[in-house]
C-alpha cells in the first residue's frame, strides 16, 4: 500500500476526530451530537480515552487502538474487525462475543488485528 495513501486513512480529515485525539471531549460531543453514527473506521486512535464517549454510535472497524482507554465501555454491536488493541486498557469492558478470548489475548499483547468472523 502507499505509505501517503495509508496515512489519509489513518489520520482522518474530522474535526471531531482531532477533538476526540486532543481530548476536548465537549467539543467533540457537540460536533457529534447529530450524527448517527461516528465513523472512525481505518483511524489512528493510539492513547486515546474513550470511556466518556458514546460507543454505540462509534464505528471502528480496522482502528489501530493501541494504548487507547476502553475500560467499562460496551462495544457488543461495534464490528472490530481489523482492529488493533496493543496495550489497551479493556477492564470491564465488553466486546463482541465474534471476538474470542485468544483473539483478544494476541492484540492485547501482540498488536495483532481482531478477526472476528462475521
Amino acid at each position: 500500500m502507499n505509505p501517503t495513501k495509508e496515512a489519509k486513512l489513518r489520520f482522518l480529515d474530522d474535526e471531531a476526530y482531532r477533538s476526540l485525539r486532543s481530548g476536548e471531549l465537549d467539543v467533540y460531543h457537540k460536533l457529534v451530537a447529530n450524527r448517527p453514527e461516528v465513523n472512525f473506521s481505518n483511524a489512528d486512535l493510539r492513547g486515546v480515552d474513550l470511556r466518556k464517549v458514546d460507543a454505540g454510535k462509534l464505528v471502528l472497524r480496522g482502528s489501530y487502538l493501541r494504548d487507547a482507554d476502553l475500560r467499562g465501555l460496551d462495544l457488543r454491536q461495534l464490528d472490530l474487525e481489523g482492529c488493533s488493541l496493543f496495550h489497551a486498557k479493556v477492564s470491564g469492558a465488553y466486546f463482541p462475543a465474534e471476538v474470542l478470548p485468544e483473539e483478544l489475548r494476541m492484540s492485547l499483547d501482540y498488536g495483532t488485528r481482531l478477526r472476528t468472523g462475521k
